[in-house]
């Protein structure tokens, strides 16, 4: 059962050497062999390769070395490159590619003795809300078969809940860790915008796209955070900021950190039981002394049409390079031109095609003003909401998402209705912000989780893991276990 644990009580007793990595990474291979038919959490795992890392990591913890994640099992979703490992962005023009080099992340996560294993499901590069629009079929929620497990990590997510691994890492575009985090009960964060590197991710949006961890409690996120953070100086975004302690700052009292509620977040589309979980989680905070205060974000309405303006656009120009010529899946054609079309035709999944289409559009000769610039301005309106708003307040709160869990196939008939499950989590990355989601609470017949949304302001992490954990140790919904 060693799967069952977390990473700071699971990392105590293998620095005691009470039990070996090897001995973990067993068990959590025994757990996916278990389960993972029934969730499809995973695409690819090597065993051999992870128990070989298990056995170094044991050898260099019987060498003494004080190692943050020594011998701690972390998966990785499908869009972040681990050197001889497959790299699909779970789509079939990647075809059998596997990545020649490590990113940042993986080099940081291996230094740091953790045992990097297995490629997690998505959607398509990372392009959607539910896992639905993954190429190799969908990843279904822990707690209920028929439902979604949230995307775009939708396998990391459900990967963490369902205890196949200690953590995983995601990938966060427009709320990509925390709405499938709230889906399946785990903890989500989305770091600040240049706190961690992006050098081998796969670009989806790059002015969006942020890496971060999905674990089982707050203070596993923290101690993530500790390893994976810190200046690259092969990622131009990278921030040359001091790695935060945020593991130091966990413990300290919340009392008078003020927190702001946005007037324009708790309006109609909330459904009755999300906004009664919330209600209880502020009287939580109220308890121990945080002071609750209503904001306003003015430009919140305008969100949604903004981040799919600003996304689809440079998603349209990232994807670009996927043409069956320098590396993955290849269709032949008469001349380049039908290469082209047909390797992307039939390589790419309708989602993507979708949102390459209305990139390539708003960014067309005699719309670019009309649709990216004024998006642009938009998105510094927004911006200037939050910046003004933490002048106010220490954290924001909100849903995580506006909804429970959805059944699957719910809303795949309508690319709308599906891009509004994120309306709660987009405007924390077209502003750059860090973010977090802890379970709050359950949805009944059948059980589902609800998530709170934490927002701070750029390089809050300290204050935001503090305030997520000060309301983790008040209640129980994090030490509840779907029914596998």
């Amino acid at each position: 059962m060693l799967h069952t644990s977390n990473i700071v009580d699971l990392r105590a007793r293998l620095h005691r050497r009470e039990v070996s990595a090897r001995e973990v990474m067993a068990s959590c291979l025994r757990r996916i062999e278990a389960v993972d038919r029934q969730l499809h959490a995973f695409l690819h795992v090597d065993a051999d390769d992870a128990l070989a890392q298990a056995e170094a990591a044991d050898r260099r913890l019987a060498a003494g070395e004080k190692l943050p994640l020594g011998g701690i099992p972390v998966a990785i979703k499908d869009a972040i490159a681990v050197r001889g490992h497959p790299l699909t962005c779970a789509s079939r023009i990647l075809g059998q590619f596997i990545s020649p080099y490590d990113a940042t992340v993986i080099e940081r996560l291996k230094a740091a003795g953790a045992v990097v294993f297995g490629r997690l499901n998505m959607d398509e590069f990372a392009m959607g809300s539910s896992t639905e629009n993954s190429a190799f079929g969908p990843t279904l929620n822990p707690w209920h078969p028929q439902y979604v497990a949230g995307g775009s990590s939708g396998g990391s997510a459900a990967a963490v809940a369902a205890d196949e691994c200690l953590a995983a890492l995601g990938s966060d575009t427009g709320g990509s860790i925390r709405q499938p985090a709230a889906f399946c009960g785990c903890v989500g964060l989305k770091p600040t915008y240049g706190r961690v590197s992006r050098y081998g991710l796969v670009a989806y949006a790059s002015s969006l796209d942020q890496i971060g961890p999905l674990t089982k409690t707050v203070a596993d996120a923290a101690l993530m955070l500790e390893v994976l953070a810190g200046h690259d100086p092969r990622d131009s975004t990278s921030a040359p900021r001091p790695v935060p302690a945020c593991s130091a700052a966990l413990g300290q009292p919340v009392k008078g950190l003020r927190v702001g509620l946005p007037k324009e977040y708790f309006v109609g589309g909330l459904e009755p039981v999300v906004k009664q979980a919330l209600a209880e989680a502020i009287r939580v905070l109220e308890s121990q002394g945080v002071e609750l205060r209503e904001i306003s974000l003015p430009h919140t309405e305008y969100a949604i049409a903004t981040y799919y303006i600003i996304a689809t656009a440079e998603a349209s120009a990232n994807l670009a390079r996927f043409d069956g010529i320098r590396y993955g899946r290849r269709v032949d054609g008469a001349d380049p031109l039908e290469l082209y079309c047909r390797t992307r035709g039939q390589g790419f999944g309708a989602e993507v095609k979708r949102r390459i289409i209305l990139g390539t559009y708003v960014l067309s000769s005699g719309y670019y003003d009309a649709y990216y610039l004024r998006a642009q301005k938009v998105r510094t309106l927004i911006r200037q909401d939050f910046l003004r708003a933490f002048e106010q307040v220490d954290a924001i709160l909100t849903p995580t998402a506006p909804t429970p869990p959805f059944r699957l196939g719910e809303k795949t008939a309508d690319p709308l209705q599906m891009y509004l499950t994120d309306i709660f989590t987009i405007s924390c990355n077209l502003a750059g912000l860090c973010g977090i989601s802890v379970p709050c609470g359950f949805a009944e017949h059948p059980r589902r989780p609800i998530g709170l949304q934490l927002l701070g302001p750029h390089f809050g992490e300290e204050t935001l893991l503090r305030l997520a954990y000060a309301y983790e140790q008040a209640t129980d919904w994090w030490r509840q276990k779907p029914p596998l």
